[in-house]
């Protein structure tokens, strides 16, 4: 829009105002070169960022790909209704079924984050991409901020893939990844409980849908899965490289050493609750693990949480983890926009 008026007796001249230039919301990062994430801001008052979100959709796809998170903060999000519904207007479809995470009582689709001991660490990871579908987008929402340590770290897996040793990616993207899940009582969260049922036809079926390998053990009361998937991916619409896995949740050497001295003091290394190794079934050596670990934490980023904010992460570009606490503390986890593996290898490879 445009006003100019001439000059003269008892008139004012007006300049040019270009109203498209005017948003109600402001970018930053966390400093000169860090990408990861874009900080979104209010620009103006009462923004409100499900509407803005909604109406910008291809806009922040764009975006997203590029820096591979946002961290919204400063829009007076304060319950889990409010993150629910802008985590809506992120994705297409949140999911609603998620087995593993124990769901937050408020909203219907919002889950609190699986519980793990306040002083450790839970290492970098993807949701989901030991599976053959994963959320596309996961979303955190910060209710109650620890009283100290407890960031999200979050790092970009495309320059964790590049940077890792070749020998060392060519072997992961080669071979794969064999992930190995023992559901034993008393250890791990029981096989009941984790697939909702005492019926092990279900189960069987449940596997059999899914492509898992399984098989029952210590006279049945045991369960124990076989999943093959990759450790590297190209991102269904960058069409890039990257560190797409869960090895560091599942490598016997990423747990703290106490803990893996008593685990391997209890039971045999096929027994371990969690295990993986190359999809051939050779071993993972502790040097590679250790070397992975190195070159994830090269590129990590830490920032301290505030109550209130909000990240959006590309679940295939980005992994997360989180550093040990104390006091309270919650944090919000929304998925959505499902993926299958075959999909992401069909949209690769168009064009």
């Amino acid at each position: 829009m445009e006003h100019s008026l001439r000059k003269g007796p008892g008139t004012v001249r007006r300049s040019a105002v270009n109203l498209a230039q005017f948003t109600p919301i402001k970018e930053s990062t966390l400093g000169e070169g860090k990408n990861l994430p874009l900080i979104l801001e209010p620009a103006a008052d009462q923004v409100d960022l499900a509407d803005w979100v909604r109406n910008h959709r291809a806009e922040l796809e764009q975006k997203l790909y590029r820096h591979g998170g946002f961290l919204y903060r400063g829009f007076g999000l304060d319950t889990p209704q409010d993150f629910e519904r802008v985590a809506s207007s992120i994705c297409t479809e949140l999911y609603a079924d998620y087995g593993d995470l124990p769901r937050e009582n408020v909203a219907c689709k919002v889950y609190t984050s699986t519980w793990y001991p306040n002083d450790k660490s839970i290492l970098f990871h993807q949701e989901s991409s030991h599976f053959t579908n994963w959320p596309r987008k996961i979303n955190f929402f910060c209710v109650t901020v620890a009283r100290q340590g407890g960031c999200s770290p979050v790092v970009d897996c495309r320059l964790v893939y590049n940077a890792l040793d070749p020998k060392v990616r060519d072997a992961f993207e080669q071979k794969g990844l064999r992930y190995i899940r023992n559901f034993m009582p008393g250890v791990d969260v029981p096989w009941q409980t984790f697939f909702r049922t005492n019926d092990k036809s279900v189960v069987e079926d449940h596997c059999r849908q899914a492509h898992l390998q399984f098989e029952w053990t210590h006279g049945g009361e045991s369960l124990r899965l076989y999943q093959n998937c990759r450790a590297v991916a190209r991102h269904y619409v960058t069409k890039e490289k990257i560190f797409f896995n869960q090895v560091q949740l599942h490598h016997v050497f990423c747990l703290d050493p106490d803990t893996r001295k008593s685990l391997m003091t209890m039971m045999s290394r096929e027994d371990l609750p969690r295990q993986c190794a190359f999809g051939d079934g050779s071993e993972i050596s502790d040097a590679i693990m250790e070397h992975v670990g190195e070159t994830y934490e090269k590129f990590a980023v830490r920032f301290q949480w505030q109550k209130g904010d909000m990240v959006t992460l590309d679940n295939m570009l980005v992994a997360h983890a989180r550093d040990p606490f104390q006091g309270e503390r919650k944090i919000l986890v929304a998925l959505g926009d499902m993926i299958t593996a075959e999909e992401v290898d069909r949209q690769v490879a168009q064009n």
